[in-house]
């Protein structure tokens, strides 16, 4: 495997991860109202493929933030208790957004340097059939 092909794989596989991450943000943002709902946290692993020395990144597995859940007074609520209460979603939208904001650039990154090998093994390549 070529250096090329390696960046592609390294890039391609940040690519996979940050856009894995964005939908389970997205899913986060999306149920921030949504009562009981816990955050998902995602985490990120390297991988080394057998005889590879290429790492690659790989999104771990999907854990949930076990921080309190909300407590929300809303007696007319049909999950409300004796008291009036009931429990909502520990998601802060602030955080997921700014999270989201991070996953955007560092995709947008990977993209560019996906682009930009791509771009110049097509032009090593225009050079080699000369």
């Amino acid at each position: 495997m070529n250096d090329f092909s390696k960046s592609l794989e390294v890039s391609s596989s940040g690519l996979r991860a940050q856009a894995n991450r964005l939908r389970h943000l997205s899913e986060n943002i999306s149920n921030a109202d949504t009562p009981g709902y816990r955050r998902k946290l995602v985490s990120f692993e390297t991988a080394f493929g057998s005889g590879n020395t290429t790492a690659t990144v790989e999104t771990g597995p999907v854990r949930l933030d076990q921080t309190v859940l909300e407590t929300v007074y809303d007696p007319s609520h049909p999950l409300a208790n004796e008291l009036g209460e009931y429990e909502g979603s520990n998601v802060n939208l602030l955080i997921e957004l700014t999270d989201a904001k991070e996953a955007q650039r560092s995709y947008e990154a990977n993209l560019k340097m996906f682009e930009q090998t791509r771009k110049m093994s097509a032009g090593l390549m225009d050079l080699l059939r000369r």
